[in-house]
């Protein structure tokens, strides 16, 4: 499973292109050509990342995309058309990990996975002792089990997501700016066009609800990035 990639495009060429590409890089790749059957392999396969283009024949990205979440976390980077911000952006909503605009360099796509493999392998070697629990306020991450709580109840996040929660946590309190957090959390630097962080915070205030106090928990800096916001620090400022 380690290596394993599906990749879901009509294209057939480009699949020829990316499988041949891909296996010189070390991975184990596998091709089909609609949703439909997308969706049915990533069911029954075993697959470390799927590679899956928005517009498809019989079932489009979206659909296998929400498929895919409805029973698995197994990371997606999605396909979209160059220039096309609303695919992009319903995409990464829906769960995706990340995205690449076509048309894209093969360089660009490998290096997108190896960052997307670093999130997801990020565990402890065996004899190791498991990394602590993370803990602000209510809130509860589990490096080690890649788990995250608030208020007792389970979370479901994608990778990415944890990742970039666990940045957060880790500096609740104060400022960090969009450039930093992606770095961090997805192993790459934005371009001036990428709103993928922005798009997953927002979803990850909607999954982990409003502090005690009513406020988010992630609040954005204008013009310079996020803070989560600290327990300790709400209560400075509360009458």
């Amino acid at each position: 499973m380690d290596n394993r990639i599906l990749i879901i495009d009509d294209d057939m060429e480009l699949c020829e292109l990316l499988s041949d590409y891909l296996a010189a890089e070390g991975f184990s790749v596998e091709a089909v050509h609609d949703g439909e059957s997308g969706a049915a392999r990533v069911k029954d396969g075993d697959y470390c990342l799927v590679v899956l283009d928005v517009m498809l024949p019989k079932v489009n990205g979206f659909e296998v995309l929400r498929r895919i979440r409805s029973g698995s976390q197994v990371p997606v980077l999605m396909l979209t058309a160059r220039g096309d911000e609303i695919d992009r952006i319903v995409g990464l909503e829906m769960g995706a990990d990340d995205y690449l605009p076509k048309p894209f360099n093969p360089r660009e796509l490998v290096a997108r996975l190896r960052a997307i493999q670093r999130r997801v392998t990020a565990l402890p070697a065996e004899g190791d002792a498991p990394p602590d629990l993370l803990e602000v306020g209510d809130v509860a991450v589990d490096p080690g089990a890649r788990s995250v709580r608030c208020a007792g109840r389970e979370v479901e996040v994608t990778s990415v997501e944890f990742s970039i929660l666990e940045v957060l946590l880790r500096t609740a309190g104060r400022v960090i700016s969009r450039d930093d957090l992606s770095l961090q959390a997805l192993g790459r630097r934005l371009n001036y066009q990428d709103r993928s962080i922005d798009v997953h915070v927002s979803s990850l205030r909607k999954k982990l609800g409003p502090s005690d106090s009513g406020g988010d928990r992630i609040k954005s800096v204008r013009g310079i990035g996020y803070i989560y916001a600290s327990p300790a620090a709400e209560r400075l400022r509360e009458p």
